[in-house]
C-alpha cells in the first residue's frame, strides 16, 4: 500500500506540471480533463490522510457540502462572491455549479489547516492562516480562471466582496471541522497546495 501511495504521488506531480504546460499550449485539449484531475487530487490527497479515521473524512466531505451550498447561494443572488457564472471546463454542473467545485473547497480548506497547524498550536491563529490560505489560492485561480472558461465575473475581475467571502466561509469552514482535520497530514497538504500554486502560477506568466 505504501508503495502505491508514493507512485500516485509522483503520479499527481506528472498531471500537474505537464498539465500546465498542456494549458499553455492546447487548452482546448487540456481542458476536458480539468474535472478528472481534480477527483484524482483529491484521491491521492485522501490516502496520504488518516483515511481510516471517519471522523476526518466526514469533515472532508462536509466542507464539500458546505462550500457547494454557498457557491450554490453565490451563482443565484450574487451576493455571497459577486455576480458571476461558471463555464464548460469544470465539467458537469447542478444548479449552474459544477460539482467539482466542492472538491476543491475541501481540499484547500483542509490543506490550509493541516499547514497551519504544523507551525502553530494556537487555535485562533491556524484558523485565521488556513483561510488566508484558501483566499490566496483563490486569489491566484482568479487571476486564470476567465481565461481556461472556469467562471467569470460579470464586472470582468472579482472585487474585495469576492475575496470577503472566501475568507469568511472558510474560516467557517475550518471552525466547524477544526477538531478532526488538525490530525491531517503534513506533505500531502503542503504537495497539493504546491501544486496548485505552480500549475496556476505558471499559466498566469505565460498566459498574460
Amino acid at each position: 500500500m505504501d508503495l502505491i501511495k508514493k507512485y500516485t504521488l509522483y503520479f499527481l506531480i506528472l498531471v500537474y506540471v505537464s498539465g500546465s504546460i498542456g494549458f499553455i499550449i492546447k487548452p482546448s485539449f487540456f481542458g476536458p480533463f480539468t474535472p478528472y484531475t481534480l477527483f484524482f487530487t483529491c484521491f491521492v490527497y485522501l490516502i496520504h490522510q488518516p483515511f481510516s479515521d471517519y471522523k476526518f473524512i466526514l469533515a472532508f466531505i462536509g466542507i464539500a457540502l458546505l462550500g457547494y451550498s454557498f457557491e450554490v447561494i453565490g451563482v443565484r443572488t450574487g451576493l455571497v462572491f459577486g455576480n458571476y457564472h461558471y463555464g464548460k471546463t469544470l465539467g458537469y454542473s447542478y444548479l449552474n455549479v459544477p460539482l467539482v467545485i466542492s472538491l476543491n473547497w475541501a481540499l484547500v480548506v483542509s490543506a490550509g489547516i493541516c499547514l497551519a497547524k504544523r507551525y502553530f498550536n494556537d487555535k485562533s491563529i491556524v484558523l485565521f492562516l488556513a483561510a488566508a490560505i484558501a483566499t490566496s489560492i483563490d486569489f491566484l485561480i482568479e487571476q486564470v480562471a476567465p481565461k481556461l472558461d472556469f467562471w467569470r465575473f460579470n464586472s470582468g475581475m472579482p472585487t474585495i466582496h469576492n475575496y470577503i467571502g472566501w475568507f469568511g466561509i472558510s474560516f467557517l469552514c475550518a471552525f466547524l471541522f477544526y477538531k478532526p482535520l488538525i490530525k491531517g497530514k503534513f506533505a500531502p497538504a503542503l504537495i497539493v497546495l504546491a501544486l496548485q500554486v505552480q500549475f496556476f502560477g505558471i499559466i498566469y506568466l505565460f498566459k498574460n
